[in-house]
């Protein structure tokens, strides 16, 4: 890390006190873009990269269920573009040439997003994030995985990596809710969540959570205590995604049978305004609104105006006159969720 980047480090992660640091610049939440022109200095974008890797809850090593929700191909652009079959140098270029802006964007994250990108040879996996890391336009590496699939060992090597360059663990929790997470068919609890971040913020990596809103059962309230257990982790961002519908999944099955129902666009935006005023003010807000290709989504079709819901999520916020982190209390006891 350079001495611009740990300062602009201090300013995020010190103690906030009345109005946040990005409130004074007129965010209704700390965004994703925001925290990295701090941290960086610059505009810095993210390039969706494939290792290859396949899922324990797809290969037989915890399933061959795989998630209720999920296509790999369908979530991640990578893998659309068969980019496995090319050496992560090569990814990269392309990646840069693609989303660089003809120059105008320098500064990029690789990012190892399809599939469980902890699940292999270490060694292997060791090999391509050095490789990531050592372009000389990349200035961090995020990796995506699950909660089961990041052991002690896997923890060391990105915590070695991070002495060198910025590291960021994505997560798929999902949810703090074990009711929920068993009809995801993630075949892992909460506690395994708790137990991965935990592990993860002792080696000082930067932690994402991919939650989900939408899931049958799941309260208003539900969410909320999501966000407030996340807030007590030390979780340092989130992607809140909603359950959508794609080809070829399960749910799919469940949706054309009338067994699920997407969350109407509106309880949403009430959902995910909610769920931003319970977390912590430090938290990066990754994301907002999941997204899909066209061709691979099928419910709801409102998810498909992703700007114009992100702009009703500003508007609910600044409707009740309320920002993240606005009922968030640091003293409160961690919520138990279960």
């Amino acid at each position: 890390m350079t001495s611009s980047q740990g300062r602009a480090g201090q300013q995020e992660f010190s103690a906030i006190e009345g109005i946040p640091f990005w409130r004074k610049a007129g965010l209704r939440y700390f965004s994703l873009s925001y925290y990295l022109k701090t941290r960086f200095g610059r505009k810095v974008w993210k390039l969706s990269l494939d290792a290859g890797c396949s899922c324990p809850n797809v290969d037989g090593t915890v399933s061959h269920q795989g998630c209720i929700f999920c296509d790999l191909v369908a979530t991640a652009p990578s893998r659309r573009l068969g980019l496995a079959r090319k050496h992560v140098r090569q990814q990269i270029e392309e990646g840069i040439a693609r989303v660089g802006r003809g120059g105008k964007v320098s500064a990029f994250i690789a990012y190892f997003q399809p599939g469980t990108n902890t699940h292999g040879d270490l060694g292997r996996l060791a090999q391509l994030w050095e490789e990531a890391a050592s372009h000389p336009q990349v200035v961090g590496v995020a990796v995506g995985t699950r909660p089961d699939a990041v052991p002690d060992p896997v923890l060391d090597v990105l915590a070695e990596l991070n002495t060198r360059t910025w590291v960021q663990l994505e997560l798929g929790v999902q949810s703090a809710h074990d009711r929920s997470l068993a009809w995801l068919r993630r075949h892992h609890d909460a506690a395994v969540c708790w137990d991965a971040i935990r592990r993860a913020k002792a080696r000082n990596l930067f932690v994402v959570a991919h939650l989900i809103l939408g899931i049958p059962g799941e309260t208003l309230a539900d969410g909320e205590c999501t966000a407030r257990w996340l807030g007590s982790l030390g979780v340092d961002g989130v992607k809140i995604h909603n359950l959508h519908v794609l080809r070829g999944t399960d749910l799919e099955r469940l949706w054309r049978s009338g067994q699920f129902q997407p969350i109407p666009r509106e309880e949403y935006v009430e959902a995910v305004a909610s769920f931003l005023e319970c977390l912590p003010p430090s938290c990066v807000i990754e994301r907002l609104v999941g997204d899909a290709p066209a061709e691979f989504l099928l419910a709801p079709q409102w998810a498909l105006d992703k700007a114009g819901v992100i702009q009703q999520i500003h508007g609910e916020l600044e409707r009740r006159g309320t920002f993240q982190g606005s009922r968030f209390d640091p003293r409160a006891p961690a919520p138990f969720a279960q």
